[in-house]
């Protein structure tokens, strides 16, 4: 009440003024900062002959707030690392003050404005918070916005395996989580429906694995369209998307599945396998029985050698092994399997990670057995990750009930492009809380946060995407940042229109089920 009743004051002011025409910034974003307190004096108009003021250390970040400003504005702001007493600046700067790397503060009064990071990460996040505040308006009202989020893992997933995007695409969805300030990139690059990332010492995973003869129409129903299918990223297009992530302080973290969901490298290389094959790349969604042969010594040499080009492109420590929907059944019948299982084959997998100094993140069906520092996915429901927490391993929680965002998000779905899983609204998603009090104190320090995962089976294009993701990202983006105490999700849902003028601006589509009156009028006539 008493931020909203200063934005009052300041607005009848600023009318009573007389020259000031441009409308007034609202630092009431998504994520909601942790602390916002209004201060007394007048207000900082962004307007030509303003400068970014930036030491050298955070030059890209400068150049990031030029592109923001400009095209949420239209002013062009020059970069300089000389300060002159008459000059007005927006001052980036990195701060001992700031005790979280990943904190800022956001300080303006009438001379000025000022972001000070606990590093560079945490600039950019104050950024994004200016970002989306101007556009509201141009006069910033004096303030001090001290913010830093709740979790360290901050996630989205994406998976180019059943349906494969374009390099552009996933820069431009890497440019989402950025404005979400998110900063793990969780990417599935290989499944039982296409292999997508070049492998030098086994080229035949992309001649072979990266192109399935057909796609199964539907919810898996007896109809093939018999369309070839694939695609693939380079290890060169791969370097070039972990530099733009990582110049917007995203991590990814790739995902290579395993042992099951294999059928992909199972047709390129058939003695991988139990049976020998014959085997294809799978043209239908689900689990397929099809999968590696972990009594079979090639195949560790076949996975030491994809991971150790797969760690040459990605400097993440933590490389994703997936683990997930692994049937046994094979594994039973094969003289080289017998005795083993897939905590045999985890042990080997992360052993030769922790060799590397790398750590093992696998799905929660790793959890029975796996060893004691590896990372723990929680997909089927939070209680695979509480019960990890509970026992020291450290926890992404990512439940199928609050992050798959490949389900419907209303239970309508007559005018829903997607036909997979069931609902989760975008009430549902903003209250999740991956760490509740209800977990110990121990068990709480081992939630490392939350993602959503966007599953591709039935999302065949970009647009879809796009719909599936937005608006639910920017409800996890609150649980992810900010403290329960100040969510609220009527208040959040009026910050959220504001910031669908942002979606709008850059294109990208979004689900509109809030907002009725934006839809299109075809509905109306049913």
């Amino acid at each position: 009440m008493k931020i909203t009743t200063y934005f009052f004051k300041v607005m009848v002011l600023l009318a009573l003024s007389g020259p000031v025409c441009a409308a007034t910034a609202n630092y009431e974003v998504v994520p909601l900062p942790q602390q916002i307190v209004m201060q007394k004096g007048g207000p900082f108009v962004l307007e030509t002959g303003v400068e970014i003021l930036a030491m050298a250390a955070l030059q890209r970040e400068a150049e990031f707030l030029k592109q923001y400003l400009k095209e949420v504005t239209n002013i062009d702001l020059p970069i300089t690392q000389k300060y002159t007493k008459k000059g007005r600046y927006i001052k980036l700067t990195i701060s001992p003050k700031v005790k979280k790397a990943e904190g800022y503060i956001l300080t303006v009064n009438q001379k000025g404005i000022r972001i000070e990071g606990g590093s560079a990460a945490g600039v950019f996040y104050g950024i994004q918070t200016l970002r989306k505040a101007v556009k509201e308006g141009a006069v910033l009202p004096a303030v001090i916005i001290t913010d830093a989020p709740r979790f360290v893992w901050r996630g989205m997933h994406l998976d180019c395996s059943r349906h494969f995007f374009s390099t552009d695409f996933v820069k431009k969805f890497i440019d989402l989580l950025a404005l979400h300030n998110m900063n793990r990139f969780h990417w599935h690059l290989t499944d039982d429906q296409g292999w997508r990332i070049e492998m030098k010492k086994w080229p035949k995973l992309i001649s072979v694995g990266s192109q399935r003869t057909g796609t199964i129409i539907g919810t898996n129903s007896d109809i093939d369209d018999g369309i070839p299918y694939g695609g693939y990223y380079t290890q060169d297009e791969v370097r070039e998307i972990v530099a733009y992530a990582a110049d917007r302080h995203i991590t990814i973290i790739p995902e290579i599945d395993m042992p099951g969901h294999m059928l992909a490298a199972l047709a390129s290389y058939p003695e991988l396998g139990c049976t020998g094959g014959p085997y294809q790349v799978g043209h239908y969604w689900g689990i397929y029985k099809d999968v590696l042969c972990i009594g079979n010594e090639r195949v560790y040499q076949f996975i030491e050698d994809v991971l150790t080009e797969i760690m040459e492109l990605f400097p993440s420590e933590v490389i994703h092994i997936g683990g997930d929907e692994a049937p046994t059944d094979q594994w039973r019948q094969c003289p080289k399997c017998e005795g083993l299982g897939q905590t045999h084959f985890t042990k080997r997998v992360f052993d030769f990670l922790t060799s590397k100094g790398r750590r093992a993140l696998g799905w929660d069906e790793i959890l029975e057995g796996s060893p004691e520092d590896a990372m723990i996915m929680s997909w089927r429901g939070t209680e695979p990750g509480a019960k990890a927490a509970e026992t020291g391993h450290d926890v992404v929680m990512s439940p199928t009930t609050y992050c798959y965002f490949d389900y419907q998000q209303v239970e309508e779905t007559l005018f829903e492009p997607s036909r997979c899983g069931g609902c989760i609204s975008i009430e549902k998603v903003y209250s999740l809380d991956p760490a509740p009090d209800s977990l110990s104190v121990m068990a709480r320090r081992h939630i490392l946060g939350t993602q959503a995962n966007l599953w591709t089976e039935y999302i065949t294009n970009e647009a879809m995407l796009e719909y599936q993701a937005l608006p639910r990202m920017s409800a996890l983006s609150e649980v992810q940042w900010t403290q329960p105490k100040r969510k609220n999700y009527e208040a959040f849902k009026e910050r959220l229109t504001r910031l669908t003028a942002l979606f709008e601006q850059y294109h990208y589509q979004y689900a509109k089920h809030l907002w009725p009156d934006r839809q299109i009028p075809s509905r109306w006539l049913f």
